[in-house]
């Protein structure tokens, strides 16, 4: 930043604590105005904290605030609004139920006489939209939209409010790679238009395309800031880890060619969103499920796991033809499933650590009369806490005080209280740091070789190839091809975008075991 550009931003001794654990400490900090400004570490380093003490969200509890040189106290979002500062965050914070522009005026609205101006609205709104470059229908439902639009009606929102800096917190997280494109350049054309950007990301090679300058933190502390053009995917995973990462992937260790078959599906599917699928996982193994989003992956291992019923086909379980109702029917039969929502799906936010990782598994902790032994729970509780390297472990900390690798983590310990006999992960290292996504991937290997079954999806296609020793890709319900693991990120994208001679209720086939394929006739569930 030159000397000679007064900062947009000033942050001086900033610091935050929660209880007794140190989240931010004596940060200081300074952003250029028409820049994006990037802020990177491990899941719990502080970087969503700062960005979002930035736009009033949370309240800091030492040092102080400049913006354009005039000291500021935020309480809250609406006095970081009175300063043109705004917060994009993953959970989009629109009315579901009424119109673009209806949300980006809320509050706004230009009246006549008491009623609201619907000319003077629209008139406003296509000022905005050019103004952005946005092409978005002002009459369409907010609910009915992708994720990607609805970050684009946060940012008009934010604009019709003079927003002259706005925070992005992890906008990337839940959406697919065109739609971050879309944001991409929605971003740059907010920079060219003058508006200051904080992006918070643990994306990094994104980071390095998008950023004018990167902040580095770790556990609560500023290591450094740089010009991105500067910095490399390398020095920035050493800055934030205080070593280097040498390797992405754990070591794959093969299962026995001969290895007990656990799960076997033959037939299943449900309307058209799952077509005949056909897979068998043997123990030790991990077999990913590639594909585009809406390929049906996570629709196919919630009709294994009994979370969604299937109309076709049959389920085995080390054999045995297996009918599973509901999740629990599932639990009891050695099936645990991470689904791709920790927040929505996996944890109960408002409830402690402790609480979330014994959840499903409390019927082994009763005493008589069915109360919940305390003593029994905080041991295999506290001790699944360490197995899965939760740190710093506060298990009656509300889980949502935890980082997001934190809470993966919480939602992957919560299945393994009593070993499952297979194990579906789906995107389980979505929203979590390069530090968590390793720590993960050991997990899940280790898992294997205790002889698991893993069933894996993800749509980072280097995350399956890297962790799986066979890859299932799908498109349009059906699974339209069968990987080595050691093929090429580009043979699976081929396959996923249809681009290769398959037809669609064949299967391309290049297997990493050997030994007879496991046949059964089909049976139907009902």
């Amino acid at each position: 930043m030159s000397a000679a550009v007064a900062p947009h931003i000033e942050l001086a001794g900033i610091g935050k604590r929660y209880g007794g654990i140190q989240a931010l400490g004596g940060i200081d900090l300074a952003i250029a105005p028409g820049t994006v400004h990037a802020l990177v570490g491990e899941n719990g380093a502080g970087k969503s904290t700062l960005g979002k003490i930035v736009g009033g969200v949370i309240r800091p509890d030492d040092g102080e605030m400049r913006v354009l040189g005039e000291p500021v106290r935020h309480h809250a979002p609406r006095d970081a609004l009175r300063h043109g500062i705004t917060v994009i965050a993953q959970e989009i914070a629109l009315v579901p139920d009424r119109s673009i522009i209806e949300n980006v005026f809320l509050g706004l609205e230009p009246r006549r006489a008491g009623f609201v101006s619907s000319r003077a609205l629209r008139r406003r709104f296509a000022e905005l939209a050019e103004r952005a470059s946005f092409e978005l229908p002002p009459d369409a439902v907010v609910g009915t939209l992708p994720l990607a639009e609805q970050q684009r009606v946060e940012i008009l929102r934010g604009l019709a409010r003079d927003a002259k800096l706005i925070v992005f917190d992890e906008p990337t997280a839940a959406l697919s790679p065109p739609e971050a494109r879309a944001l991409f350049a929605s971003i740059g054309r907010l920079r060219e238009a003058g508006t200051t950007i904080v992006y918070v990301s643990h994306f990094l090679e994104e980071v390095l395309a998008l950023a004018d300058a990167v902040t580095i933190l770790k556990d609560g502390r500023l290591v450094r800031t740089a010009d991105a053009a500067a910095e490399t995917v390398e020095t920035l995973i050493t800055s934030m880890l205080g070593r280097a990462l040498k390797t992405t992937f754990p070591a794959k260790v093969r299962s026995a060619p001969d290895a007990p078959v656990v799960l076997e599906i033959e037939g299943l599917g449900r309307g058209t969103v799952v077509q005949d699928a056909s897979l068998h996982v043997r123990a030790g193994e991990i077999v990913a499920l590639a594909g585009l989003v809406g390929a049906g992956r996570s629709e196919l291992a919630r009709l294994i796991f009994g979370a969604d019923r299937a109309d076709r086909g049959v389920v085995r379980i080390d054999g045995d033809a297996f009918r599973a109702r509901r999740p629990g029917d599932a639990l009891r039969r050695g099936i645990a499933m991470l689904p791709e929502s920790r927040k929505e799906q996996a944890l109960v936010m408002d409830r402690s650590v402790l609480e979330n990782v014994t959840l499903a598994h409390l019927g082994g902790m009763c005493v008589a009369g069915g109360f919940v032994a305390s003593s029994r729970e905080w041991s295999r509780g506290t001790a699944m806490l360490e197995r899965v390297g939760v740190r710093p472990q506060l298990p009656k900390a509300p889980v949502s005080a935890l980082s997001g690798g934190n809470q993966q983590k919480v939602a992957l310990g919560k299945w393994l209280i009593e070993t499952p006999r297979l194990l579906i992960v789906d995107e389980p290292t979505r929203g979590v740091d390069v530090g968590a996504k390793r720590a993960i991937y050991d997990l899940i290997v280790a898992l294997a070789q205790q002889g698991m079954a893993v069933l894996l999806i993800s749509s980072e296609v280097e995350e399956a190839l890297g962790l799986a020793h066979r890859v299932l890709v799908m498109r349009g319900g059906r699974i339209v091809a069968e990987l080595d693991g050691e093929t090429t990120p580009e043979a699976v994208m081929s396959h996923a975008f249809g681009a290769v001679g398959t037809e669609p209720h064949t299967t391309t086939t290049l297997r990493m075991t050997t030994g007879e394929q496991p046949s059964h006739a089909a049976e139907e569930t009902t």
